[in-house]
């Protein structure tokens, strides 16, 4: 393989990265925002794609927060890969957060008292799995709608006004560099 490892990674080297990555978080971010700030879309598409991978992060869907982001940014016909760097807001350090809030806010919305403890997923977890797991999906899903409307449409304002001032300042640094003459 071009490029690749010349010995594989073992597994346990795999989930730390995935835990921790190798270069810090604040780098992992500094390069999401690098990666909205040269995205060529308008600043509304921009947000509003964002906007859905953060809906999609607060939902229960582990594995199809990409997905779902996607197709949201899809039907509103806004930028799919700020939907799909804006997933990255579900990460391992906020899942804990979020997914405790959505389970509280769902079975509150619900009428079911929000005890985890009557929930065993110890025996036979892989026997009438869904049948197990359902009683913790339902409410994470029912408290993720409102939790994720909440945090995208906070998350639209945010990465507008930044998205809006970063093209007031890239044009007039370009104008800046031209000079008055040619422009």
């Amino acid at each position: 393989m071009l490029l690749g490892r010349r010995d594989p990674e073992s597994w346990t080297g795999k989930v730390r990265v995935w835990l921790w990555p190798r270069r810090s978080w604040s780098r992992s971010m500094r390069y999401v925002a690098q990666r909205l700030r040269r995205l060529r879309a308008t600043p509304h598409k921009i947000a509003l794609g964002c906007a859905c991978g953060v809906f999609a992060s607060f939902t229960p869907y582990i594995g199809g927060h990409i997905i779902i982001g996607g197709f949201l940014a899809w039907i509103t016909r806004s930028s799919l890969i700020a939907a799909a760097l804006g997933t990255f807001v579900g990460n391992p350090l906020t899942f804990p957060v979020i997914w405790l809030a959505t389970y509280h806010l769902g079975s509150w919305v619900l009428g079911q008292p929000s005890s985890a403890e009557d929930i065993n997923l110890s025996a036979s977890i892989f026997d009438y799995s869904w049948h197990r797991l359902w009683p913790l999906v339902k409410p994470m899903t029912v408290g993720g709608i409102p939790l994720g409307i909440l945090a995208g449409s906070t998350t639209y304002f945010i990465v507008r006004k930044l998205s809006e001032t970063y093209r007031t300042k890239s044009r007039k640094r370009a104008l800046g560099r031209r000079g008055p003459a040619q422009a």
